[in-house]
């Protein structure tokens, strides 16, 4: 019998088992695909992720892949320009966006040598329970058989679809309607570190990977069936008509690979936890990629699911069950706050004029600048632009709601 079941090996699944076998547990993971093996991503790490990395030596790691650091944000709207950097967190000033091909074994890898067993293409097909309808394990097919897993905890780190979810029953607790669809390709010799620029119905960003450079568009979900039909124009034309400057680089890069994309960026919570089982990451939580936060958000709540259970997994399970409960508690007030922001970027409306004020005096100020890439990246809110003395005297008029400030 295991302690903990994990179902999915990628960012979420790989980081709360590390977590877990780390502190002495006993972990299986299982996983339908088979590593190295992509997934749709913008791959960017923020600081807070990166930071979360460095406390798990697992930093210089991702560094050793040739994943390039990105030290500067370039950001545009409405002919304002930003450009800088955040302070950072615990000391991590740059930001990573490696490819998932690299970075999911990675993760996988380092949870194995802590401990947890990893078995790749297994399916999970059904939960376990006992006679008082507690989930205890797994029904799984691997290698062409039927096994049965039993675990004290079986946590879904299996994404948007998750099959934990569904079968435990968890219900959305808060969801919105898909605001964005997306589309991305790579380029080679296109420099660039993190470029985003913002206007009415259009985003464009461009990020540096691996040996490469990802270039994002996204439109409003009322596009998709448009934009689906003739992707590859129209993707180009995004960056043409919202980032001429790019696509003027552009011109001197070769694409690779095809072009990915998608319509299915859904906004929600689900149930946390109950008896006997969890979600983290996407099966959990998931909202529109336009902001980026999503690997972030995963390494947060992989700590802080270890932190509320590691120590009641062997214990009463009336007590397992109030650490669950307090999990879902605070992943839900800590992510809130970036779901409303990310809600507001993805509407990808007209910015009022107040927004526009606020940039400009943003952009003639250095301090502001690093706060509001702070603020992108996470790892600030807008109260932190108005604790400044630079702000300070219009604090009485400050917007007090994401939507008023809509932040990538």
């Amino acid at each position: 019998m295991f302690d903990v079941i994990v179902v999915g090996a990628r960012v979420a699944g790989s980081a709360t088992a590390l977590q877990l076998a780390r502190a002495g547990h006993r972990v299986l993971v299982l996983d339908r695909t088979t590593f190295p093996s992509d997934t749709l991503s913008t791959h960017l790490i923020h600081q807070p992720g990166i930071a979360a990395l460095a406390r798990w030596d697992l930093l210089h790691d991702l560094q050793a892949t040739g994943c390039p650091p990105i030290e500067r944000v370039q950001y545009e709207v409405a002919g304002i320009r930003l450009e800088g950097c955040g302070r950072g967190v615990a000391g991590q000033r740059a930001a990573y966006a490696p490819r998932r091909h690299i970075l999911d074994p990675l993760l996988a890898e380092a949870a194995a040598k802590a401990g947890a067993e990893i078995r790749q293409g297994c399916r999970v097909t059904k939960l376990l329970h006992d006679s008082t309808g507690r989930v205890v394990g797994v029904e799984a097919s691997y290698a062409g058989k039927t096994i049965r897993e039993h675990a004290r905890l079986v946590i879904g780190a299996d994404g948007m679809r998750s099959t934990v979810a569904d079968l435990s029953g968890a219900t959305a607790i808060t969801q919105h309607p898909r605001l964005t669809c997306a589309y991305y390709s790579y380029w080679q010799d296109l420099p660039a570190d993190l470029e985003l620029y913002e206007a009415p119905d259009s985003w464009v960003a461009a990020v540096a990977t691996n040996q490469a450079t990802l270039v994002l568009t996204y439109f409003p979900q009322s596009r998709f069936e448009e934009v689906r039909a003739d992707a590859e124009r129209h993707h180009l034309q995004q960056v043409r008509s919202s980032a001429p400057a790019l696509y003027e680089r552009m011109q001197a890069a070769t694409r690779i690979e095809r072009l990915r994309g998608t319509g299915d960026q859904q906004n929600y919570f689900r149930q946390a936890a109950g008896r006997g089982w969890a979600l983290v990451g996407d099966a959990g939580h998931h909202k529109d990629s336009i902001t980026a936060r999503g690997i972030s958000d995963a390494f947060l709540q992989a700590e802080m699911l270890a932190k509320h259970v590691g120590v009641h997994l062997d214990r009463d399970p009336a007590l397992l069950d109030q650490a669950l409960v307090q999990y879902g508690a605070e992943r839900d007030t800590t992510l809130l706050p970036g779901y409303e922001a990310t809600l507001a970027v993805g509407r990808l409306a007209e910015q009022p004029a107040s927004r526009l004020t606020l940039l400009r005096r943003i952009q003639q100020d250095p301090e502001l600048t690093t706060i509001y890439f702070d603020m992108v990246a996470g790892a600030a809110t807008i109260g932190d632009l108005f604790t400044t003395k630079l702000l300070a005297s219009t604090n009485r008029n400050r917007p007090d709601h994401a939507a008023n400030l809509p932040c990538p």
